[in-house]
């Protein structure tokens, strides 16, 4: 299963000094937010014991912290991994190999995600702290974790595609990172604008579906979800599901988009 395009990324990516020197400053950012989150708990509260219930908050900060920095991470990874042989002059010479253009979009994606999913699975120790305390299940981590699984692979496709289809590789990452501000930003907005304009909550919910933050919160807390869409055809739909089918359809046509334009036609 490992092709030789693969082999090669992975052998160049991990073998550098530069990704124990990302990973070591990814761990570094999550540990002081993790122990910055309890020192401040302490501090402002005068409270020396951690309860369940204050375990279950630090566990909705340290969720939503790194889905902001993997946010960050990547579209910075993936958005200049076809471009970037383009700019050094050797993706012609990997279009003559053997190698689809599918195998060849698929490994540039499945060597920048093992990293992003190294680092993930790295901070497992962090969330340990947690489990100390209480007040979060192991079912919950593991649907956290799958949730950051398909995020990595919506913004990981869309980088891929901004890489294949524009030829520079600050371009692509321009359009990558934009990408990242409008599913937080913009849905954010018209979610808002929406809400004001008509008082069907369901539709500000369609809108967040496309949200990781909001999928992410609905989530921790069901309650958004019914109440939105209570009082709907489907009183049981949450923004999680939605934020599932949405992403699914953008890293199939993400993909399907970085096939096709892989090779000059």
């Amino acid at each position: 299963m490992i092709n030789p395009v693969l082999e090669k990324e992975f052998r160049l990516r991990m073998r550098t000094v530069r990704s124990p020197v990302l990973l070591f400053a990814y761990l570094l950012a999550v540990g002081v937010l993790a122990f910055g989150y309890l020192y401040i708990q302490s501090t402002f509260t005068d409270v020396r014991r951690f309860s369940p219930e204050e375990s279950r908050f630090m566990f909705y900060f340290l969720s939503v912290s790194q889905l902001v920095l993997l946010s960050f991470l990547v579209p910075g990874l993936t958005a200049g991994a076809i471009s970037g042989e383009r700019e050094k002059q050797t993706l012609n010479i990997l279009l003559t190999t053997p190698q689809s253009s599918a195998s060849i979009a698929l490994s540039k994606l499945a060597a920048s995600l093992a990293f992003t999913a190294l680092a993930v699975v790295a901070t497992m120790p962090v969330y340990a702290v947690v489990f100390l305390y209480g007040g979060v299940s192991p079912r919950q981590l593991a649907a956290v974790f799958l949730f950051y699984l398909l995020v990595m692979l919506s913004l990981g496709s869309v980088g891929i595609a901004c890489s294949t289809v524009l030829r520079r590789t600050v371009v692509s990452v321009v359009a990558a990172y934009g990408f990242v501000v409008f599913l937080y930003g913009f849905t954010a907005f018209f979610a808002l604008l929406f809400g004001a304009m008509t008082s069907e909550g369901w539709v500000a919910g369609l809108t967040l579906g496309l949200n990781p933050m909001a999928a992410l919160f609905s989530m921790f807390e069901s309650g958004i979800s019914e109440e939105m869409f209570r009082g709907t055809i489907v009183p049981w739909l949450k923004i999680e599901h939605l934020f599932v089918a949405y992403h699914v359809v953008i890293v199939a046509a993400a993909l399907a988009t970085a096939i096709r334009r892989l090779r000059p036609h």
